[in-house]
């Protein structure tokens, strides 16, 4: 394993940030190759344990000649928002100074080409920090962007174009569930990483052997060491099962038994009342339309001091705040669908 340090440069005199590179090099150079990433929101940590079981699995592959094809891995994706501190607490999901989104504003390149990088010359350091993340990902075969929710089952985000091919990827890692997406207009990095192959001739796009996304490894608290082992086994069987390690004691998988929703079913159920939030449902629990989802108690002790929430349709509870107080349209859950959403958005919701 070879560990390099990348530097970006900060917006004052003095002040810059690093970011470890670690990288396995493949013995056969017809083998697919893998970019690895962590808490690009930098309070996400449950990928970040992942990936530190994953390593001695590697380094055991490594000095067994069984490590077919390059793989590169930035545990630590984001230096910025990691030193974000405010008042003694953590904000690694927004850029402070621009107040943009760590996942957002990617490059989307017309081609799966470097060079068409924008010029960040005179850019932020969260623009520099964007395009060499691009940089060190792009042209990789399997590209996965590890995060998290508030609470929330394990689920991907995949585009269309890679649906059904990486339903082998999904099963190896022990998925819940699967939502699919067409269409980035705000520059997620898996966006900035499948967009560029859209128009790509069939060589190069390789659809069938390219696996690119955004990883939801359950809430934000869920990190301790049973599950960072369970999902480091996971990562470990997807690489084996798409060919870079060579291990004939993981079984190959195919199938994916895990519901398949697109995103313009997904129900995020915005707050009418600002109070706390008491729930009915759980990550994983299946609903009927009409059933309660939720109190909001936005006037404690007072007649019609109460406002309650009901599903709009049938479905399975992907996700919920981790915090219990919420402002009047802030999101209360994700709501997986059995139909489309009558008030479905655009985008990759909040990756």
């Amino acid at each position: 394993m070879q560990k390099t340090v990348e530097r970006i440069a900060g917006d004052s005199e003095g002040v810059a940030y690093e970011f470890p590179v670690l990288r396995f090099e493949g013995k056969d150079k017809a083998a697919p190759s893998a970019y690895l990433q962590a808490a690009l929101h930098a309070g996400e940590l449950p990928g970040v344990v992942a990936i530190d079981a994953l390593m001695p699995m590697l380094a055991k592959a490594e000095a067994e000649s069984r490590i077919r094809g390059p793989i590169t891995i930035v545990p630590w994706a984001n230096p910025i928002g990691r030193a974000q501190y405010h008042f003694g607490e953590h904000q690694g999901r927004f850029n402070l100074g621009t107040r943009t989104n760590f996942n957002r504003s990617f490059p989307l390149l017309a081609t799966p080409d470097a060079r068409l990088l924008p010029d960040i010359s005179l850019g932020g350091a969260d623009r520099r920090l964007k395009n060499r993340l691009v940089q060190l990902s792009l042209g990789n075969d399997i590209v996965l962007d590890l995060h998290c929710d508030d609470e929330g089952l394990a689920y991907l985000y995949i585009h269309t174009s890679l649906w059904p091919h990486m339903a082998d990827c999904a099963a190896a890692m022990g998925i819940d569930a699967v939502v699919l997406w067409s269409e980035d207009t705000d520059g997620t990095f898996e966006g900035a990483s499948i967009m560029p192959y859209q128009n790509a001739p069939a060589n190069v796009a390789r659809f069938d052997r390219r696996a690119v996304t955004t990883v939801e490894y359950r809430g934000i608290l869920d990190v301790d060491a049973a599950l960072a082992a369970s999902d480091a086994e996971g990562l470990y069987r997807l690489l084996v099962t798409r060919g870079i390690i060579q291990d004939p004691s993981i079984p190959k998988f195919e199938t994916f038994s895990g519901p398949v929703v697109p995103l313009e079913n997904i129900d995020m159920m915005p707050s009418p009342k600002a109070g706390a939030i008491l729930y009915d449902v759980k990550p994983g629990g299946r609903v009927k339309k009409g059933d309660r989802l939720a109190t909001i108690v936005h006037a404690p002790g007072e007649a019609g001091g109460r406002t309650e929430v009901f599903a709009p349709q049938s479905g399975l509870i992907l996700t919920r705040r981790a915090r219990r107080i919420i402002r009047a349209g802030e999101d209360l859950l994700k709501l997986a669908g059995d139909a489309r959403s009558g008030d479905a958005r655009s985008g990759t919701l909040e990756d």
